[in-house]
């Protein structure tokens, strides 16, 4: 029986880790794959303005348009510090079913965990805001020394800069062309509508 409960416990570990390995990489993404319209949000987690974006504008993307099948939203990684590039680790490596929730939770939260003199403190703030999501002190630990989730990252911030020359977020792109009015919503609809 011993023998047995072992077994278990090292499957449901490497399964564990196995969710981390190979969910990390993906794009955060809402909406149909059909939809006509795409919106790049090119966001760091520390961003106060980003956070504001997500409390009051995509909220209102989301039941106009993404819902509808109209438009698909890509979240897409930006970091402007050490602690929203930290941040973008763990929410990489975040089950896929519940990034979105935890995107939802880093803004909603965003003013308690970047609190700290350092980054260790500001590591521990996101660490204590994990638990409901599923992620373990241990795996949270590894996902922070995970070269290519780190990378990917970094990757997608040298990509915004070579492709749409962003210098400040949050900036977004539709359909691949940078949206340079105010972002309110009213000017975002209007640019949409034009679209449909």
């Amino acid at each position: 029986m011993r023998k047995i409960i072992y077994i278990f416990l090292i499957f449901f570990l490497n399964l564990n880790s196995f969710a981390i390995e190979n969910n990390k990489l993906s794009e955060i993404t809402e909406g149909s794959e059909n939809a006509k319209i795409k919106i790049y949000i090119y966001q760091s987690l520390t961003c106060p303005h980003c956070a504001v974006f997500h409390a009051e504008i995509y909220p209102l993307l989301k039941k106009d348009y993404i819902d509808t099948g109209v438009l698909k939203i890509y979240f897409r990684h930006f970091p402007l510090d050490l602690a929203a590039l930290n941040a973008a680790k763990i929410l990489q490596c975040i089950d896929e079913k519940n990034r979105i929730s935890f995107l939802d939770h880093l803004y909603e939260t965003q003013e308690n965990w970047i609190k700290g003199t350092t980054i260790e403190d500001i590591n521990q703030n996101l660490k204590k805001t994990v638990k409901k999501f599923a992620l373990s002190e241990k795996d949270f630990d590894k996902c922070l020394g995970l070269e290519d989730v780190e990378n990917h990252i970094l990757n997608s911030r040298i990509e915004a800069v070579k492709s749409f020359k962003i210098n400040s977020t949050p900036k977004v792109i539709i359909n691949d062309k940078v949206f340079e009015d105010t972002l309110e919503y009213k000017n975002l609809k209007k640019a949409i509508e034009k679209l449909i």
